[in-house]
């Protein structure tokens, strides 16, 4: 059904409705190309003791049908993104959005992320989800509590205490409203997120 805006339009024009999506999907636009690419990233990184890489899934609204989107792990449709934060947990940088089924391994791989930190020098603490990633990052010993020798538990015990300021950076992005389940097309998620990463560095 119309509204009462859209059938005044006279014939042939753009609705109103039409036309703030246009705006709004301009503006998004606009912020996103403002964001920091991973070079830049790098070289603020660099004044860093240390930074944090992390991925976290972002849901999408899709049908069974899709399954390039199909994440296993967590049963549902999502994207998965890749973060980089600092030793605060403030945001730095985030990646393209993939389908959801990418491993975060093969993601910070895909997107340069181990490349840019090793050619920089920078440490950068990851969780298990980066196994041999090789270069800088470091990650956890695998394997539960019991299995692991005191010494690889006193290992993992500081890591956990790094990576968890980490968490804050993924807050950033999911406590967005639009990031907590997303409606859109997903080849426009990328310029969500780093219109979000925009607004977050202009707000600090």
């Amino acid at each position: 059904m119309l509204t009462s805006a859209e059938s005044a339009s006279p014939p042939g024009s753009a609705s109103p409705l039409a036309t703030v999506c246009r705006y709004i999907h301009e503006a998004v636009r606009a912020l996103a190309d403002l964001a920091p690419d991973l070079a830049d990233a790098a070289r603020v990184a660099a004044r860093k003791a240390y930074v944090i890489l992390d991925g976290t899934p972002l849901r999408i609204d899709r049908i069974a049908a899709d399954r390039p989107h199909h994440s296993g792990k967590h049963k549902r449709h999502d994207m998965n993104v890749q973060v980089l934060a600092d030793p605060a947990g403030h945001l730095l940088w985030t990646s393209p959005a993939l389908p959801g089924p990418a491993h975060d391994l093969t993601a910070a791989r895909t997107h340069g992320i181990v490349d840019a930190l090793t050619a920089a020098d920078i440490p950068c603490w990851a969780d298990k989800a980066c196994p041999g990633a090789g270069g800088p990052i470091r990650v956890p010993y695998r394997g539960k509590r019991h299995t692991l020798s005191p010494g690889q538990q006193a290992v993992n015990r500081p890591h956990a205490r790094i990576r968890a300021l980490g968490e804050r950076a993924v807050s950033t992005l999911k406590t967005r409203r639009p990031l907590r389940r997303l409606h859109c097309s997903t080849t426009r998620i990328t310029y969500l997120t780093r219109a979000v990463l925009t607004l977050h560095l202009n707000a600090e």
